[in-house]
């Protein structure tokens, strides 16, 4: 899998950890991260679609 780098704001990633580890939604930050794309890239294909894209 490749990997990625990116700078995001310590509010954010704060925000995320909040959701990270044992009995929370996610294993990890990366884990959040991966969703958050999934998520996004299927509301932007939903948003193609009803534009004709």
């Amino acid at each position: 899998m490749p990997k990625v780098s990116l700078d995001m704001p310590a509010e954010i990633l704060h925000d995320l950890k909040q959701h990270v580890g044992d009995e929370r939604k996610f294993v990890s930050v990366a884990d959040a991260i991966r969703t958050a794309c999934r998520k996004l890239l299927d509301q932007l294909d939903e948003i193609d679609l009803r534009h004709g894209r």
